[in-house]
């Protein structure tokens, strides 16, 4: 998939509160099924339909190891579907996040 309706998978992903919060607990890395649960108040089989949300919007991926399931952030895709959107919506910030990235090498080389 690619284009806007690629992208709208994300969106919606990211639409939820607690899928948000399963995307910032794998910022640190792999947790397992359980872990992720663990961290929730809310049954198993719902965190389980979350991740699926997840997995189908291409914004975590699962492995196996023996009988555990390991999710992972993809951070790439995360970032590229949000900074397209953010290009498009409001280029401005694009050139200015930009400007603060060389200001310190500017310095540096002064």
């Amino acid at each position: 998939m690619t284009g806007s309706h690629d992208e709208t998978g994300v969106f919606r992903a990211l639409a939820d509160p607690t899928r948000r919060q399963i995307l910032e607990d794998l910022r640190g890395g792999e947790l397992a099924a359980g872990e992720i649960a663990g961290r929730f108040s809310i049954s198993g089989p719902s965190i389980s339909r979350h991740l699926g949300v997840l997995k189908g919007a291409e914004l975590v991926t699962e492995r196996r190891d023996g009988n555990r399931i390991l999710y992972s952030l993809v951070e790439e895709r995360l970032a590229s579907c949000v900074g397209r959107f953010l290009s498009a919506v409001c280029p401005e910030q694009i050139v200015l996040r930009h400007t603060r990235w060389r200001r310190p090498q500017e310095s540096e080389d002064s």
